[in-house]
């Protein structure tokens, strides 16, 4: 069959066209119905308390660390006001930037790393495998477990020469690398045990996204002569687009603001290797006491996650299948 009359039933298949190629999708075309004045009104007065707890909530903190940030003070007292220089003095810190690296490229590796482990096991869940219910639970342990036991867990494995990772490289003849204490080896594990804690979250996002594509889409598109790749590639890649574009904004968040998982496992070193914005700020404001440059670093980084957020909701928007 040509690849034309392949695409053409991939086509029909991304529709809801029954197998047999003929029909129109089922359903109204427009899924979405404007609210009535008074509907509106109702869920405006509904969420009103919710919203304006929310502010109180939030707005104090945030309006104080606004005043702290451009202040030269401390934890105890606010200081002289000092406008933005402690933001000049941020962003022409070496330390900023080294730190500002890594965590972009521990939120790359993190965010794309668990999606793709996940993904893959999403796919491998849909299929019969033995023992698959034991075998869901097993997988979303790294998830459930505290991160205090899994960050525990992986320095018995790695931190020192005699660890059981190490000690299995040295049996191989493969030399006794020290995992935690060279620079290069710290930053790929703490990036590896990032994927390792994450990909479970990441694997029951797209389940629950593959779990609503209907199966005869498939269908019609094997019938239709689509490969399995181009099924993939063009029916369920797309169909669960949304999802993506959401488990990856939720990802970044947690990668962006993890202090937990690095600062468990390495405390941000060796020689700061592995320390990222929000371990930089927790320094800086706690360890340093130099409050108003640590809630500079800490705006930031929220200035930083709302315009990738706003930039992926947009994808968001994008994404319906047409």
């Amino acid at each position: 069959m040509s690849l034309t009359t392949a695409q053409k039933g991939l086509n029909r298949a991304r529709r809801g066209v029954a197998p047999s190629g003929a029909g129109e999708p089922s359903g109204p075309t427009n899924r979405t119905s404007k609210l009535s004045a008074q509907t509106s009104r109702t869920f405006f007065w509904l969420l009103l308390p919710s919203i304006v707890l929310l502010v109180l909530i939030h707005g104090y903190p945030l309006i104080h660390a606004g005043v702290q940030a451009t202040h030269d003070g401390s934890l105890i007292e606010t200081g002289n006001f000092v406008g933005a220089e402690n933001f000049a003095t941020v962003l022409s810190s070496p330390a900023f930037w080294k730190a500002a690296q890594f965590t972009l490229l521990f939120t790359i590796v993190g965010v794309f790393g668990s999606w793709l482990v996940g993904l893959g096991l999403a796919l491998l869940l849909r299929t019969k495998i033995p023992a698959g219910g034991t075998f869901k639970v097993l997988l979303l342990l790294p998830w459930v477990v505290p991160i205090v036991v899994s960050s525990t867990a992986w320095n018995w494995l790695v931190a020192t020469p005699d660890s059981l990772i190490p000690s299995l490289f040295r049996h191989l003849g493969l030399g006794a690398p020290l995992f935690l204490a060279d620079p290069t080896l710290a930053a790929i594990t703490v990036m590896v045990f990032k994927v390792w804690v994450s990909f479970p979250f990441m694997m029951m996002m797209i389940s629950a996204a593959l779990a609503s594509v209907d199966s005869t889409v498939y269908e019609a598109a094997s019938m239709d002569g689509a490969s399995r790749w181009q099924q993939f590639s063009q029916i369920t890649l797309p169909l669960i687009a949304r999802s993506t574009y959401i488990s990856w904004i939720l990802m970044t968040i947690f990668c962006v603001n993890d202090f937990p998982t690095i600062y468990l496992l390495t405390g941000g070193g060796p020689v700061d290797a592995t320390t990222s914005l929000v371990v930089l700020a927790y320094r800086t404001v706690f360890q340093d006491f130099a409050t108003g440059p640590g809630i500079a670093i800490a705006f930031l980084m929220t200035m930083t996650l709302v315009v990738i957020s706003v930039i992926l909701y947009r994808q968001i928007r994008k994404s319906s299948v047409e």
